[in-house]
């Protein structure tokens, strides 16, 4: 059997396919020839991550696919029910990639509170003329203990940031529509561990109170960060998203910033994905990646082995 690893997956995933007996092709294929490859090379496994998209029409014109996998956790470019009410098992890695994520967000954090991402930019141009200056511009940064992190959705991604910022000393709030209470578990490096039980509370309390807010949503079909969201954010308060585009309204975060109601924001997922706006990328309050949340080598191969033992155990 053949399994077409469109976006790429790691060679631990490779492996263990290989050693199951399956044939492992990394061959990116453009989206419009997906379909006549996988027809004309009898593919039986599509793995996709965020690239590839999977609608009916493959999923009504290739027979012989039984196994659609996307290696992360959202689905929203996989039409997921339909291919399973078609017969087609649909998997992911949904706990694989939590920690890189969690740590991208405290990178875009540590980074803005810092002024990095700016003085990156700065430094090369002007550094050795104006480093006084450079210094002084840069000189009013805050710390991140002490303040309080907002977390709007407490699944995986959110609990393992939460890890983090209770190990950094913040206080924690957390907004979940479908989550009233979680336990959040710290374990350290010597095998003690400490237990924080968080109660949820409204969006409005989070928005209200918090320093810095994270967002850890699937797609959604409306904004859940707005003019009416900023407008209730503290003064000088901050946003990361690296959840998915489109949960933050781009135009209203801009004007956040440039009235200075928002000191800064972090963005590694964008509304217009793959080509962001350019007033989002020439901004110069906000912390910049490409769609790299996951895009660590234990998360890939954690991510690559969690697809290959699920293949294994539905084929095998």
């Amino acid at each position: 059997m053949k399994v077409l690893a469109n976006d790429g997956v790691s060679q631990s995933g490779i492996d263990a396919l290989e050693k199951a007996g399956f044939e492992v092709s990394t061959t990116t294929v453009a989206q419009e020839q997906l379909q006549n490859y996988i027809n004309d090379n009898d593919i039986t496994v599509l793995l996709v991550r965020s690239a590839t998209t999977v609608r009916k029409d493959i999923i009504d014109n290739c027979p012989n696919l039984k196994i659609i996998g996307r290696g992360g956790v959202g689905m929203d470019n996989i039409d997921v029910a339909y291919a399973r009410e078609k017969g087609l098992h649909v998997i992911n890695t949904p706990a694989a990639s939590s920690g890189s994520v969690a740590e991208l967000v405290f990178a875009h954090l540590y980074g803005s509170v810092r002024f990095l991402h700016d003085s990156n930019r700065n430094m090369p141009l002007e550094g050795e003329s104006k480093f006084k200056n450079l210094k002084k511009a840069y000189a009013g940064g805050v710390e991140l203990r002490g303040k309080t992190l907002g977390i709007i959705g407490i699944g995986r991604i959110g609990q393992a940031t939460a890890k983090i910022a209770l190990g950094v000393g913040m206080k924690v709030i957390v907004f979940d529509p479908f989550i009233e209470n979680v336990d959040i578990t710290l374990d350290f490096y010597d095998g003690q561990n400490i237990t924080f039980p968080i109660k949820t509370v409204s969006k409005e309390e989070v928005l209200k109170n918090a320093d810095f807010i994270t967002l850890h949503v699937p797609a959604q079909k409306e904004y859940v960060i707005g003019k009416p969201e900023f407008e209730l954010m503290k003064e000088g308060s901050g946003i990361i998203n690296a959840a998915r585009g489109g949960v933050i309204d781009e135009v209203a975060l801009v004007d956040a910033l440039e009235s200075k109601k928002l000191a800064f924001a972090g963005l590694d997922t964008f509304e217009s994905e793959p080509t962001p706006a350019i007033k989002i990328l020439m901004q110069n309050k906000i912390s910049l990646t490409p769609h790299i949340g996951a895009a660590t080598a234990e998360a890939q191969d954690r991510i690559g082995e969690e697809l290959a033992d699920q293949i294994i155990s539905i084929l095998k």
